[in-house]
């Protein structure tokens, strides 16, 4: 009986250490596994894409290059696919509404995983709840877009030029356009050709000295002209400099604005002849009746008229003139002749 009792006990510790040998390894096997450890240090959220590119369940997660939990679920939720996701509870602050989630790659052999970024702004994603997704920054699908966005574009810019759109399409497609540019090229050689002969204004000027001492010189006199305007010389320099022809400028173009604004409110005559309509009138039919006695006496209408226009009515009045400055001059030559004054007293 000893002998038995002895055997029993040696086979329960084996069983015994068998069991913790196993649960040891699974337990090994579980953390090794990437599952971001035992399930109540998990919490779950989603994500979807539009192509998941052979995402598979227990693909990893990572935040930030590192892997925190595991794909769980892939299904479609409409068009989309609808991923699954476990992570790790720590990761919590760092996945928030500002994350963003986007497909990556574990090897070169093209195994995918889920990238999520790490935020510290926004709120955190409570659990089932979803991160938004999106490409991530410098990643092989942000660059993937964008260069098929770039070829896009050159592809539609070369069939804008290939249709004669825009200046290079026509000047592509379009032979007046490529003829006006080689009359302006050989337009532009003219004018070099110009400018490289010295019987020219500029060719002299680049070659002959006497032109250049000329021309310095006119620069000198130009300088000295507004060095002299500098300092307030002449007229111009002192209406630039002087304080007080500034002011008697500014005082006379605030007098000028005075008085036009009397004239825009109608004060004094001429204010009234540009503002009252009857003043206006007045004037108007005044020359009016001044234009009719010119008119009459062109027309030899009136005394005035005729003696305008009457020669010899005109003559007539002149030898009577004549006649009167004659008698004038005769009674002061000899006054007893004409003027015989008699006093008779009764």
């Amino acid at each position: 009986m000893p002998r038995t009792r002895s055997l029993a006990w040696a086979e329960l510790k084996i069983g015994l250490v068998s069991i913790f040998a196993l649960f040891m390894a699974a337990l090994l096997i579980f953390l090794l596994s990437g599952e971001g450890g035992f399930f109540w240090q998990r919490y779950a959220i989603k994500t979807a894409f539009a192509n998941v590119a052979g995402l598979k369940e227990g693909a990893p997660v990572r935040v930030a290059g590192v892997e925190v939990g595991a794909v769980t679920d892939v299904q479609f939720i409409g068009d989309r696919v609808e991923v699954l996701m476990e992570v790790s509870k720590e990761m919590r602050p760092r996945i928030t509404t500002s994350s963003r989630a986007s497909l990556g790659s574990v090897s070169l052999l093209g195994e995918s995983a889920v990238d999520i970024t790490a935020s510290s702004q926004g709120t955190s994603v409570p659990e089932w709840g979803y991160v938004k997704s999106g490409p991530a920054a410098g990643s092989l699908t942000d660059v993937a877009e964008k260069a098929s966005a770039g070829i896009d574009q050159i592809s539609a810019l070369v069939g804008d030029i290939r249709a004669g759109r825009g200046t290079v399409g026509k000047l592509f497609t379009e032979d007046t356009l490529h003829e006006e540019l080689t009359t302006l090229l050989g337009a532009y050689e003219q004018v070099a050709r110009n400018l490289d002969d010295p019987n020219g204004s500029i060719g002299r000027l680049t070659k002959d000295p006497t032109m250049a001492k000329a021309l310095e010189g006119s620069l000198k006199n130009l300088e000295a002209v507004t060095a002299r305007i500098r300092a307030g010389e002449g007229s111009l320099g002192k209406l630039l400099n002087d304080d007080a022809m500034a002011k008697s400028l500014t005082s006379s173009t605030a007098n000028l604005d005075v008085v036009t604004g009397r004239l825009s409110r109608g004060e004094g005559t001429i204010g009234k002849l540009l503002t009252e309509r009857e003043l206006y009138d007045r004037l108007n039919s005044m020359t009016d009746r001044f234009d009719k006695v010119a008119a009459s006496l062109q027309q030899s209408q009136g005394t005035i008229g005729l003696l305008l226009n009457d020669k010899a009515l005109h003559d007539k009045l002149s030898m009577t003139v004549d006649e009167v400055r004659g008698l004038v001059a005769a009674i002061k030559a000899d006054p007893k002749k004409y003027l015989n004054v008699r006093v008779s007293i009764f």
